[in-house]
This record gives C-alpha cells, structure tokens and sequence, in this order.
C-alpha cells in the first residue's frame, strides 16, 4: 500500500492540496490512502474546504486519521462549554473558537448573544459527529508507526523512557503522548526496535537547528522539511509560519 502522510495542516486547505499536488498524490493511480498525523484545524482560515475534503475522502474510506492535540482541545472545549470555556485566554489562543465559528459560519457576536445555539450546531458538524470518532490514537504497518505527537512513554527526571505497554495504553495515557516532542523523546531513545515513527505535533525546524546545527527554529534560514533520525521521521512544518505542508510518500 501506498500512504501519503501529512500532518498538522491547521485549516491551511490550499497548502494542503498542493503539498499533496507536488507529490503526485491526486495523479497515482495505484492504490493509495492519505494518513493525516492530527491536528486538521486551529490555524488557517478554510476549516470547512479541510472538512469537506477529509469527509469526502473518509465516505470513500481514502483515509487514515490520528487523532491529534487540538482534536482534544475541541472536545475539551464543548465538555466545559456551560462554563463559558469558549471566552478562556487557552480556546481562544489555541484557534479551537475560531475554528468552530468557521465551522458553524458564525461569528463572535453570534456566539457571545447566544452560545447555547452556536454549541448545538457545532456537535452536529462533520468534524464532532463523523471525523474525530474516526481517529485513531495510532496506524502500524510492517515498517511505520504514525502518531501524532508520539507513542505513550514515561517522563522521569526530565527523561523520556519507553514504555513496552505503549500499545495498550489507556485513553489518559494517549492523550498526554499527543503533546510530546517526539524529536526530543526519539533522542532520549524512546522509538520502537524494527521500525519508524512517523509524527507531528513539533515544528520540524526544532530537530534540524537543535540536533543538526542548521538554522534557528523561527528565522529566515528555518528548515521546515522533514526531520529524519534513527526511528523516527517528523514532519510538522509549522504551516502558520513557513506557509507549506509537508508530505512524505511512503510504501509499505
């Protein structure tokens, strides 16, 4: 099978579809599935075109989706909804407000005038009621893992240690792995014997400056293109920033 991986696209549609574009994706006509390392929104400001796709390719089952941090941060959000959570600093920060006004085509007025309505037609978006019921903590193949920040670990004395029970891990567990640096993890030797963890969640230009010496992580000669290392392969280009989404093409 041939896998297309891309991850972090934050709501950047256009640089999605090019990004997949440059790669041949839309032309193969062999089989194929797109796998998506989380985090489809929170950023750019075409969530619906990036709804609409992924739906479309989810009905066609074109699609393997990782569940990603700002997946949870949504669920989060809705779950302290009644505490008026969508006026907090973190929601509004992180985009997961804005992300759901685009989705919902509302605006802040309408949310501040009536919130309870604006919560009812976001539950029943695509996003909450097909796609994040659809993600995965994880996909194996023979030779990969995809994650999105990384595989469940334990954190001590500011190390990161592998976990054999990673597999089985419970939901708490996936849910704290998914906010890893998995650069710095796979560094302290976290990765898993025989095959490669493909990852997102951390601006690849992070692995390049810090453990390669080229360039800052935010200057004009950041690298944004995928960070390779023993078992792992990161490919978070950080879109709201260097303007691209990174796609590796894999077969397996």
């Amino acid at each position: 099978m041939r896998y297309y991986v891309v991850s972090d696209v934050h709501g950047f549609y256009d640089e999605l579809i090019s990004s997949l574009s440059d790669s041949g994706y839309f032309k193969d006509k062999e089989e194929h599935k797109l796998v998506v390392c989380g985090d489809l929104f929170d950023r750019g400001k075409k969530a619906w075109d990036v709804q609409t796709f992924i739906l479309n390719l989810l009905h066609s089952d074109d699609v393997i989706l990782i569940r990603g941090n700002h997946e949870d941060l949504a669920k989060d959000l809705l779950d302290d909804w009644d505490k008026e959570s969508y006026q907090s600093y973190h929601h509004q920060a992180n985009g997961t407000v804005d992300t759901f006004l685009q989705l919902t085509e509302s605006s802040p007025f309408g949310l501040a005038f009536n919130p309870k309505s604006i919560k009812r037609r976001v539950l029943n978006t695509p996003f909450i009621k097909d796609i994040i019921p659809a993600m995965l903590d994880y996909y194996e193949t023979d030779n990969y893992v995809f994650v999105h920040g990384w595989i469940p670990c334990y954190l001590q004395k500011g190390e990161y240690r592998y976990r054999d029970d990673w597999r089985e891990a419970d939901e708490n567990a996936w849910k704290e792995a998914r906010w890893i640096n998995g650069i710095d993890a796979a560094h302290f030797g976290v990765i898993e014997k025989g095959k490669t963890i493909v990852c997102g969640h951390w601006h690849t230009s992070y692995g390049h400056a810090v453990y390669e010496g080229k360039g800052k992580e935010f200057a004009d000669d950041a690298d944004f293109s995928p960070y390779k290392s023993e078992g792992i392969i990161a490919i978070d280009a950080c879109t709201a920033f260097s303007k691209k989404v990174n796609c590796i093409v894999i077969d397996d």
